[in-house]
């Protein structure tokens, strides 16, 4: 258990003083009543001045102060809660080409465009991770439900090298993977690893699996081996479709690219290909705003996820308990608060 505000909790250090006080109240109150009772009632006056009736009310009062200044600290604790969830990747094609300016202002802020339109429209079950490929695939952000996170994760992507579409598909369902199985962690083995590599898992139908999707956002022009089409039937067989954003306009225009000039257009026919042997859908950029129907194809499944919530309402009820039962046992037992 964390707090968010552990300086309050030096206010324990008051209840043992509160104790001492109480104590000496609870002497002088003795002695008071000693020399007003005549010499036969003394005795009984010292026998019933501390016994269950007294000390328990003080004891409950005293525990119900404890647990009020450790609701102050405001204390947080991790639980395991079960959830509907689904996973989206935002996959950003971030090469050389997609500073093109075919597109207003260019290709990568279209895409960003769209990418914010998608996110923003995020129900509270989907969690979106980001992954960037140029001639390497590169998880940016983690699947999560934070849609601060995210846009900020595709406010600083930037265009850099080369393409390899492959590599983006294979980064993304990496982040899947880690997504919806992750691996143990806090534990220590001395055993060396296994030798034998982890099986590959059995072909499923295209488009099965229906708790996950890819959205790729691309001009498609690959120029990274290795071969995009056979990335595209890797997720056909884990059942993940990906849903391909054309990023660009099919005549391309001419760009300087490292002190070359470059011709560069779209490439629907790559990205159509992707999208068919998945099970996806391809869309233009200027159809991007329809992304939002990914959702209605997604079928969250039940995951059980760690989540830190805070306990302070659960101190101070059980404070307001222990203080309200402490108080009446005193007025019942002694007609008065301890």
């Amino acid at each position: 258990m964390t707090f968010l505000w552990p300086a309050m909790l030096l206010a324990l250090a008051l209840i043992p003083l509160g104790v001492w006080a109480y104590r000496v109240i609870g002497r002088r109150r003795r002695a008071v009543m000693v020399a007003r009772a005549g010499p036969g009632l003394a005795d009984g006056v010292t026998r019933g001045a501390v016994g269950p009736p007294t000390v328990v009310p003080a004891a409950l009062i005293l525990v119900g102060l404890a647990v009020m200044v450790v609701a102050l600290a405001r204390p947080q604790g991790v639980v395991d809660l079960p959830r509907q969830q689904g996973t989206v990747i935002l996959a950003f094609d971030v090469s050389g080409s997609m500073g093109a300016d075919d597109l207003e202002p260019t290709r990568m802020e279209a895409a960003k465009a769209a990418a914010r339109a998608f996110v923003e429209r995020q129900p509270s079950s989907v969690a979106i991770g980001v992954v960037a490929f140029s001639d390497a695939g590169l998880t940016v952000q983690a699947p999560t439900s934070e849609q601060a996170t995210v846009l900020a994760s595709i406010d600083r992507l930037a265009p850099t090298r080369g393409t390899s579409l492959a590599n983006g598909i294979t980064a993304s369902l990496a982040a899947i993977r880690q997504a919806e199985d992750p691996p143990p962690t806090n534990y220590y083995s001395n055993r060396s690893p296994s030798p034998d590599p982890t099986p590959a898992p059995s072909p499923v139908a295209a488009g099965s699996h229906r708790s996950a999707a890819i959205v790729l956002l691309s001009d498609g022009e690959n120029t990274v081996d290795p071969d995009p089409a056979e990335a595209a039937r890797a997720a056909a067989d884990q059942g993940v479709r990906i849903y391909t954003v054309g990023i660009g306009s099919p005549t391309g225009v001419t760009l300087e690219v490292n002190g070359f000039r470059v011709h560069t257009q779209l490439d629907e026919p790559t990205l159509q290909q992707i999208a068919d042997l998945t099970g996806g859908t391809y869309y233009h950029a200027i159809d991007a705003q329809d992304l939002h129907a990914i959702y209605d194809g997604l079928d969250p499944r039940l995951t059980i996820a760690p989540e830190s919530i805070e306990l302070t309402a659960v101190f101070a009820g059980a404070s307001a308990l222990l203080l309200v039962i402490g108080g009446l046992g005193s007025l019942l037992w002694l007609g008065r608060l301890p």
